[in-house]
């Protein structure tokens, strides 16, 4: 039996293993590729061996891209600094307008409320490209194009619904015994729902945002389509690697590696919040 055990914990252990290659290799594959040279990428067959360079890490810094064809002018870490702002002020919108929504569905029930979350909830279902062009009208006609503001406020379709319903789920699994006796102390709805349910919530309230923030950062198309250069984020900011002389498979490779950063340091970070976020119902009584 012991000698059963045993072999069942190599298997697994042998298992999880080849499922954490599989998954992680292809990002291991593009951190490699973003020290070589087009030609030490393109070789056949590939091998794990080259000479490192960190040229391509240098042409996104400096902004300047050697090509063939001569040299390029880009703004990637421009780029890089619109999604930080358009991702951060996001998300941070969609949590001061969702967060008392999501109390306010999951605390207080009235007639036509589910209705209403799910028609808010509809807004994360519909294709970016069914809204795109009566937004790309209407932020033109109230000078929202090409704008921080209008961008952000697009944002909204992506971070608050996601927010409302991960928050809302996290505020009915606390118990509202709690909130009723520090009601009865004399405090007010207000004050309960600021030191009684934000604090429970935390964990999930962290695990939203962290999600709504991964969603923003990823976001392609509206911001492809709404912004000019100047305003768009490191998503769009890699179609300026595909050049007349060729693809820059490395640059890309090297933009992957720091336009990731960001959000791995932020999960990572958020970890411990995403692990006490599935505790939340034991506060049930």
């Amino acid at each position: 039996m012991e000698h059963t055990s045993t072999l069942e914990r190599v298997l697994r252990g042998i298992a999880l293993s080849l499922i954490v290659l599989f998954f992680m290799f292809p990002l291991f594959w593009i951190f490699l590729m973003s020290f070589q040279t087009n030609e030490t990428i393109l070789r056949i067959p590939p091998s794990l061996f080259f000479e490192p360079t960190l040229g391509n890490y240098k042409a996104l810094i400096t902004g300047k891209l050697d090509t063939a064809a001569g040299s390029l002018d880009i703004a990637f870490m421009k780029n890089l600094w619109n999604s930080v702002l358009l991702s951060t002020s996001a998300v941070v919108l969609s949590l001061i307008l969702g967060v008392p929504a999501a109390y306010a569905f999951a605390r207080h029930k009235f007639r036509g409320s589910e209705d209403i979350a799910f028609t808010l909830l509809s807004f994360r279902f519909a294709p970016p490209l069914l809204v795109l062009l009566p937004l790309t009208i209407y932020f033109q006609q109230l000078g929202l194009a090409d704008t921080y503001v209008g961008l952000i406020w697009v944002y909204q379709l992506i971070c608050l619904p996601l927010i409302l319903w991960i928050v809302r789920g996290y505020f009915e699994d606390i118990s509202a015994d709690v909130e009723y006796a520090y009601r009865i102390a004399g405090h007010g709805w207000f004050a309960t729902f600021r030191k009684i349910a934000l604090p429970l919530a935390g964990p999930g309230i962290a695990a939203a945002g962290l999600l709504a923030f991964i969603f923003a950062w990823n976001n392609f198309v509206f911001a492809l389509v709404l912004a000019s250069a100047d305003k768009q984020p490191v998503t769009v900011a890699a179609l300026a690697f595909v050049t007349a002389s060729g693809i820059q498979y490395g640059q890309i490779a090297a933009g992957i590696v720091l336009s990731i950063t960001p959000t791995l340091a932020i999960a990572l970070y958020a970890q411990r919040y995403l692990v006490e976020g599935l505790s939340l119902g034991a506060v049930k009584g």
